[in-house]
């Protein structure tokens, strides 16, 4: 047993990653503790997908930081940048892209946030994920598809043997991921981010105190991330890729892309 750095006591787990994505076949039943989503989620490998991304990233910003979505229509370093990984929640029937996520962890460089905060010393010697551009499609199943990214990440940052997940967060964002139990680890700070002058708060979770604090806040998502098998979250999303090969082939790619709209 050991406290955190948010106070939390809390145990070692034992993580148990679900098996590869794979369809049920027609007559075979599906286990009670197993759900089958119209969506699923998976590791950007390719320009095709980085575009699809890039799209999906963009329109969900617009409706929100039309500003900040002008900036969005190419992809940002940190996308290519090894070590990084890039999820996409794509839908079963006509593979449109629904929703996105970018990790970056601080085992090849520092965060993306260490350039306006000062992290805590008990942050110090930690391997740390921080989580940005999360963005959904508008509509229905976009909660859900939230969730299940947010899941990936999670089973990303297990399988990984990552300490802390942490985010930047602006409201109303930032109650969503107290929802999720992460806490404030600069209390009664926030940062202003290059794009916009909206205070966002840097919150945190240590990886292996999350089952503890759903349960000790008698949170209704413990199921959901623990207690529920979701095969729709394909194995390719828990290995970090490497772009240096393509960098040249996505910069060549989208000033095409970029040419094209502006003409």
């Amino acid at each position: 047993m050991s406290t955190n750095l948010l106070g939390t006591v809390v145990s070692a787990r034992s993580l148990a990653i679900p098996p590869a994505y794979l369809e049920p076949e027609e007559d075979q039943a599906v286990p009670a503790n197993v759900q089958y989503l119209p969506f699923t989620v998976r590791q950007v490998t390719n320009t095709d997908d980085l575009k699809k991304v890039i799209e999906v990233r963009q329109r969900a910003y617009a409706r929100h930081l039309p500003l900040v979505a002008e900036t969005l229509k190419t992809p940002e370093r940190d996308d290519t940048e090894d070590g990084v990984v890039l999820l996409i929640a794509e839908s079963k029937v006509d593979g449109s892209a629904l929703g996105t996520v970018r990790i970056q962890t601080n085992r090849i460089k520092p965060l993306n946030l260490e350039e306006f905060v000062a992290l805590p010393d008990g942050l110090r010697n930690t391997t740390i994920a921080e989580v940005r551009r999360l963005g959904v499609a508008q509509g229905l199943p976009g909660r859900l598809v939230r969730m299940l990214l947010l899941k990936a990440v999670y089973q990303y940052c297990a399988h990984n043997q990552i300490d802390w997940i942490l985010v930047g967060a602006r409201p109303p964002l930032d109650r969503m991921y107290e929802q999720l139990t992460l806490a404030d680890v600069l209390p009664g700070k926030t940062f202003l981010p290059k794009q916009n002058n909206i205070p966002h708060r840097v919150l945190g979770l240590e990886i292996r105190a999350f089952h503890d604090r759903l349960v000790a806040s008698n949170n209704p998502l413990l199921e959901f991330f623990f207690y529920t098998q979701h095969p729709d979250i394909q194995r390719t999303c828990l290995e970090p890729l490497s772009w240096s090969a393509d960098r040249e082939k996505i910069n060549t790619t989208f000033a095409q892309h970029s040419a094209g709209a502006e003409g």
